[in-house]
This record gives structure tokens, sequence and C-alpha cells, in this order.
């Protein structure tokens, strides 16, 4: 992408109703802009984050063998009344009526609708277990949204849905699910933990929610320094035997973590190795039984042939929230520092002197390597801007030629996150880029 011809509006100063440091840097950025209260539109730099890290989650939800698909974001409020929620959810809850008269809403959630299509579609315990996600816009009508895409009132979601046979069989999908969202947050770069959660409107009796440490984070949290070292990348545990997930699961959850809110001052003085500081909920888990099932008429036919009511649970990751909560916990006073899986470029290619012979030329080689996956720096602006920019947009690597190492078929290379630059040639500079 040329940078001269591109939607990205960079600014220069902090926006007056920007209060934390993501919402600051994603409009100067010019990753988007506010369309209404609480209302994002994503311009294409934001979009391509959004969409890396849609990408990862659907990538981790997969290889545990849950399925996607798609639910629609206008539902029947006959659905919600089965299930009881359609009065007690509140107004956060947009509520419409079709030209019909009809009573629906916008879903904020979609443990009725699944449950509904599972009625419809399975018949026998043959078939449970199974795991179903999707990655849907959501919309919730917060009374005071604020913080950016923090706390909006519309947001891209990843919601998935599971139904077992009995409690033992939810307990293990419930683990299962929680180790893929541990490498998630891995592959994104941040690190997370999980901490025993309230149900609230979703229902049910076990929940963890997972919190990104940042330090502008809205919750205060407290944990066990084990979870700065803790590991979980491929290979380390088997999400399908049940008896490996039973070891993620005590190693994951044996050490305190805890938010002010369920934090034990008792427990806590015997924590050997402590640490203290915010955080962010990115994501919320939850076995919940027979909530959903069971007033819905969901039920099937059991091994001995009477009829049996699934267990269900859902799992929730904030995906467009994720994009704010990767911003404050990687950014310093010159802006953004991507982590490499959701970088929206992998590199910009700051051209130092546009109209340069030499500059031209190994810009536009450089340029073609990527593949058009790379941003192209080809404004006619100073030097200074360009690297304030660069930094500001957060890139994981700059390319930056001028027109002394043009001459020399050399660049300087620039890793964002450290600082460090070295002189090489492009060939040199490329194979650096691609074995990050």
């Amino acid at each position: 992408m040329r940078l001269s011809r591109s939607l990205i509006p960079t600014l220069k100063e902090n926006p007056a109703e920007a209060v934390i440091a993501s919402h600051r840097l994603m409009l100067r950025a010019g990753l988007v802009r506010q369309t209404a209260s609480g209302i994002y539109a994503w311009l294409p730099a934001g979009w391509l984050v959004l969409q890396n890290i849609a990408r990862i989650v659907r990538e981790e939800q997969i290889a545990i063998g849950s399925q996607d698909m798609l639910m629609p974001t206008i539902q029947s409020a006959d659905l919600w009344r089965q299930s009881g929620r359609y009065d007690a959810y509140g107004p956060e809850m947009l509520r419409i009526k079709d030209r019909g008269d009809r009573d629906m809403l916008y879903g904020p959630t979609n443990e009725e609708m699944v449950t509904e299509l599972f009625r419809q579609s399975v018949k026998s315990y043959r078939e449970l277990p199974q795991i179903l996600f999707h990655i849907q816009w959501k919309f919730r009508d917060e009374l005071r949204p604020r913080f950016g895409v923090m706390r909006g009132r519309e947001f891209l979601m990843k919601d998935g849905y599971s139904f077992d046979l009995d409690y033992e069989g939810a307990v293990i999908t419930y683990r299962k699910i929680m180790l893929s969202y541990m490498r998630t947050f891995q592959r994104l770069g941040v690190k997370a933990i999980p901490m025993v959660a309230d149900t609230g409107p979703i229902g049910g009796d076990l929940s963890h929610e997972f919190i990104i440490l940042a330090p502008t984070g809205e919750s205060q949290v407290f944990f066990d320094a084990a979870y700065e070292t803790m590991d979980f990348s491929e290979g380390k545990y088997d999400h399908n035997d049940p008896a490996d997930l039973a070891r993620f699961f005590g190693d994951v959850t044996n050490s305190y973590a805890a938010t002010d809110e369920k934090h034990d001052a008792g427990v806590w003085a015997n924590v050997a190795e402590k640490r203290e500081g915010r955080g962010i909920e990115v994501g919320h888990i939850f076995y919940f039984g027979t909530k959903y099932s069971e007033p819905m008429g969901l039920s099937l036919a059991g091994r001995d042939g009477t009829p049996v009511v699934p267990h269900g649970g859902s799992y929730g990751i904030g995906v467009s929230r994720l994009v704010g909560a990767i911003i404050e916990a990687h950014h310093d006073e010159a802006g953004i520092i991507w982590p490499d899986s959701v970088a929206p470029f992998p590199a910009v290619i700051l051209n130092l002197k546009a109209g340069d012979a030499g500059c031209d030329a190994l810009c536009e080689e450089a340029y073609a390597a990527f593949r058009g996956r790379a941003l192209l720096d080809d404004r006619e602006d100073r030097a200074g801007v360009k690297f304030a920019d660069a930094d500001l947009m957060g890139h994981p690597w700059q390319i930056v030629v001028g027109p002394r190492g043009a001459a020399k078929g050399m660049v300087e290379l620039k890793r964002r996150a450290t600082g460090e630059k070295v002189e090489v040639s492009l060939a040199d500079a490329l194979a650096k880029i691609n074995q990050a």
C-alpha cells in the first residue's frame, strides 16, 4: 500500500475526546474514526489489524475441532422469551420491531439462537460433543460508551457454544477451550491470565475471565508470579487427552489470580511471589449446564433410548476490544508497538528523498518483494515527519532508504520494539524480516 494514496489519516495532536492511550493512538494512527457515540468505522490499517486478530482466533478454534459458522445479528424476541432472558437482560439490548410489528432484537449474544439451531438438527447422543463458533458484530447499548473500542456499543466478537452429554463431558470441553484461549493470546503477543469470574446474565456456575496486563486497565489484579513464565505453545498439552487437559487446568488455575472484586486478602498473604497491576478483560468463558437447553426443549435420545438434556457452555473473545488492549500493553511515548502477528503491515519503507532515482528504485524493489503487504511511505514530506509517523503507526520493521545508502545498495533497518538500527543490504533486510 502506498501511503500517498492511502486512507490512513494520521494526526499530530492528541484528540481531546480520547482519555486512554489506545483510544488516542488508534485515532492518531488513522485506524478508526467515530461515526456515532460508541460506534466506529474501521479504516484500512485498522481493518487489517482486526482481520489478523480474527484469523488467529479462528485458527485456534478450528485446531480444537470447533466448527465455524455464522448466525444472524437480528433475532426473534420469542427465542429469548423461551429462555426467560428477554425481559431480564436489561436496557443494553437493542429491542426493535419489524414491519409486521413482531418483536425483534439486535443480538448481544447467541445462546438462544444456537440452542434452537441445535434443537432442530441434532437428535442423538452419538452426535455429541459439538463445539460451534462464529465471529460476528454485536451491539450492546452501553449507557456511557467510552475509551474508544474498549467499551463501544458496536463490537466484533468471537462467541462459541458447546453441547455435551453430561457435566463430565462439559468440563472437558471447557478446559479444551480454555487451553485454546491461552494459545490464542500467546500468539497475539500478550500475556493473559484466567481469573475466576461471576457468570452475570449468561448464567451458570463455572466461569473464568481472561485479563491482559496493561497499566491503564480497568481492573486491579493480583496474581502469582508463576503466570509470567507459563507457556501454552502447541505440543505442551494435548487438547484431545482429558488427562492432559486436567493437568493443564491445574497448572493454570492452582496459582493465585484475582481481580479486585474476587480478591481474597487471606489467601493472598500466603502467595510467595506476589504481583499486582491493572488488567483488561478480553475474554470470558462459561459453563451453564442445562440453563438454555431445558427451557427451550432441547433433548436428545440417550444411550438407553431415554431423553437426555445436553449441557452447554459459551465462550467469548472480544476481537475488536483486543485491538485496544494490545495497544494498551504495547506502546510508548512515540506510538504503537505492534506484535508481529497482528501488525497491519510487517514493515514500512521510508523513502527519505522521493524523486531521487536511486532512492525510488531501491524503494520500489523493496515494495515489490512484499507483494503489496508492506507500506511504502512515498509522500513528499520531511524525513522527520516520516520517522514520526512510522513510530506512531507501530510497524514492526522500518526500512529506511536515503540517497547515500541507496547509492551503495544499502538500507537502514530499524526494529520498532527495541529501537535497534543496522545498515544492511536490502536482501539481508528482507531475510531478517521474513525470519522474525
